[in-house]
């Protein structure tokens, strides 16, 4: 399925940002600008049954094919969040960045989850104010951010979370790093906590806890994001070069 896709700025360098659940391509609203600074042209599709793309069958499988036939291979770098980070790991082998940063990627959920997960989500859908997701988010993220998110909610088809969550859990994180791969966890991650971080270390993956910040920490504390961001772009091409040399 070709996705409806969000572009800033210009020519061959690609950055690829995948969004979490119930979330659509306004998510980027400062990280694509602030890549397309850089020198990037950044692309940032809208999942399947979120924001302006087509409805459908939903499942992760579906979510990351759809990934494969919309989006460019060999971008330079390929960014996922949660729902987003779940289905990139799942087609980065196809898309092959030349590097992927994954934010708190829903890669396991046990049964349990997967029933605890679905009624919470299901609960969202009642919600009636704003407010409600102010205070489920917490007091990190900026106004704007909750406008975009409470926005980006009611554009979703419900049925993405049976399509995410049908029951039975599920595991479907990278059997290897294909590529220099960063994993920026929460603090604490409920999807990446320390036995799933040491397993992903011994696949080749860095993962890390981004300390103070929740789910979404490109949204709670967007300057020290991108400066983790910067710093993992210039170490990937330092290893480039002087894999070149």
């Amino acid at each position: 399925m070709k996705l409806n896709v969000m572009e800033w700025g210009a020519g061959d360098r690609y950055a690829l940002l995948v969004h979490g659940l119930f979330s659509d391509a306004t998510s980027w609203h400062r990280a694509g600008p602030a890549l397309a600074e850089r020198g990037y042209h950044v692309l940032a599709p809208d999942l399947r049954g979120h924001g302006q793309s087509p409805r459908g069958r939903y499942s992760p499988f579906d979510w990351a094919m759809d990934l494969v036939d919309t989006l460019p291979a060999r971008a330079e770098i390929a960014i996922g969040h949660s729902l987003g980070g779940l289905v990139l790991g799942m087609a980065a082998e196809l898309l092959s960045p030349g590097s992927a940063v994954y934010l708190d990627p829903a890669w396991r959920m046990s049964a349990h989850a997967h029933e605890e997960y679905r009624e919470i989500w299901l609960g969202w859908l009642d919600w009636t104010d704003k407010e409600q997701l102010r205070v489920h988010l917490g007091g990190r993220w900026p106004d704007e951010d909750v406008d975009l998110r409470w926005e980006s909610m009611w554009l979703a088809d419900p049925a993405v979370i049976p399509g995410l969550v049908p029951g039975g859990g599920h595991d479907l994180s990278p059997e290897r790093a294909g590529m220099p791969s960063l994993v920026l966890a929460a603090d604490p991650s409920d999807f990446i906590p320390h036995e799933h971080a040491r397993e992903l270390r011994e696949r080749g993956l860095t993962v890390e806890t981004f300390a103070g910040c929740g789910h979404s920490a490109f949204r709670e504390d967007f300057p020290r994001f991108l400066d983790r961001l910067d710093a993992w772009i210039e170490a990937v091409g330092r290893r480039a070069a002087g894999d070149a040399s």
